[in-house]
């Protein structure tokens, strides 16, 4: 099968799935020389497969993942607790629902160009059949598999989840 037909195998059989929120960090230019608070602004929606975000036509790679919240004064022992806290009360000013999950640094991915032969990361080509990279130091998987998986926990999520 194809990247195209695995993709779309994969979205009839998500149909129903709750999804989550995509998000475009909004940096307003300074008014009058005073800078203005940073919003995360809504870009859609998306099945969340593991390395993959699937939508109703395209499938990006995944990015950062946040929950909207409050902003909210507090000490941080770590300069990247701060940023996060800081990337959460802008999605939560730009209008995301109070614990809600939103993706944001994603990037579109060319399933097309697999089918060719070429690479669009994590989407690989390997000898011939469509693979994904589901981690930095992991190797391929074939993309059908991996499919499967991710769709079968988000179906059947295991206790506690």
């Amino acid at each position: 099968m194809s990247t195209l037909e695995l993709l779309d195998a994969t979205r009839s059989r998500l149909t129903g799935v709750p999804r989550e929120a995509l998000g475009e960090l909004i940096v307003p230019k300074r008014f009058l020389g005073v800078a203005r608070a940073a919003r995360i602004e809504r870009r859609g929606d998306a099945w969340h497969l593991g390395v993959l975000l699937l939508t109703d036509d395209a499938v990006f790679a995944t990015g950062d993942i946040l929950r909207a919240r409050h902003e909210a004064r507090r000490g941080y022992t770590a300069e990247s607790q701060r940023q996060r806290a800081e990337l959460a009360a802008a999605a939560r000013r730009g209008g995301f629902a109070e614990g809600e999950t939103v993706h944001i640094g994603w990037r579109m991915l060319q399933p097309g160009a697999v089918d060719r032969g070429e690479a669009s990361a994590p989407l690989f080509p390997a000898d011939g059949v469509p693979s994904v990279r589901w981690s930095a130091a992991g190797g391929l998987m074939p993309l059908e598999a991996y499919l499967s998986e991710r769709v079968a926990l988000l179906l059947d999520p295991p206790g506690g989840a």
